[in-house]
């Protein structure tokens, strides 16, 4: 029951990338048009290579979920703008984090006044989605990051967890949200089967200033990377399958980060749906 639980789970996957150069031949190459893809943005490089390489993705028939940040839009007249664009290349669902530019590129703090102001303009996409924090946000306390869900959950359709490496963590926090009555469905945020290596390469590629906040917010991944015998996503996945696949976590499924390895990551997923299988 256990094995299938997973299988479940690595069916129901998104494949989180960055919008770089490569991005979209990598995405044609290797990832079935049954993956959801979701697009990132980042303050050094702003919304726009995120906009452009959703577009281009939706015209070759993928399901793209960009990611816009409240802290990158402008103006409510930018929000509109975004929106109307998003609709038109066919985009149905749209990832709203606070996002990390400081300061913020116009009035929006955080998220909750974006999805207020997407409500307003007649909740143009069916799904919206949030972050949620199984470890403890650098800046915010674990019972506001839990009320934040509670208060955007009229407007949420489902919860992505930020990247966590930890079995427990993750287990424990479904079982937090839930007693506070967070009823809305989570994908896991996981990452997939990254190199250490690549990873540096990765987070220098994304610029200076990006790449020294990347750094200093997540030095304990690249100790995990570097533990004898690595992260191996299948082993978090198997130690919290109790209770990842207990109907009552309200698992919806998988966002692996890929940090653009994006052939290794299908790899590793197809490999262990076989494995499993067996």
């Amino acid at each position: 029951m256990g094995a299938q639980a997973l299988r479940t789970l690595l069916t129901r996957v998104r494949y989180e990338v960055l919008p770089a150069k490569a991005t979209e031949e990598k995405v044609l190459a290797h990832v079935p048009r049954d993956v959801v893809v979701t697009v990132t943005a980042s303050p050094a490089k702003g919304l726009e290579p995120t906009l452009l390489l959703t577009e281009r993705l939706a015209a070759h028939g993928y399901r793209v979920v960009p990611h816009v940040p409240a802290r990158l839009l402008r103006d409510d007249a930018h929000l509109k703008d975004v929106a109307e664009r998003l609709r038109t290349a066919g985009v149905r669902d749209v990832f709203v984090p606070a996002g990390d530019a400081d300061p913020p590129a116009g009035p929006y703090h955080g998220a909750l006044p974006v999805l207020r102001a997407l409500a307003d303009l007649g909740s143009p996409f069916a799904d919206l989605g949030i972050t949620g924090y199984p470890e403890s946000h650098p800046l915010i306390h674990d019972d506001i990051t839990i009320q934040s869900m509670w208060d955007k959950r009229t407007h949420a359709t489902y919860i992505v967890s930020n990247l966590c490496f930890d079995a427990r963590v993750l287990g424990d926090w479904l079982a937090r949200i839930r007693r506070r009555d967070v009823t809305l469905p989570v994908h896991l945020g996981v990452a997939g089967p990254v190199q250490r290596a690549k990873l540096l390469s990765m987070a220098a590629k994304i610029g200076v200033g990006e790449s020294t906040r990347f750094l200093t917010r997540h030095p304990s991944w690249f100790l995990r990377f570097a533990a004898p015998g690595g992260y191996a996503p299948e082993r978090l996945l198997t130690r919290g399958a109790p209770a990842f696949t207990d109907p009552a976590a309200g698992v919806a499924g998988l966002h692996l980060f890929t940090f653009n390895q994006i052939a290794e990551t299908e790899r590793w997923r197809r490999a262990a749906l076989d494995r499993l299988a067996g």
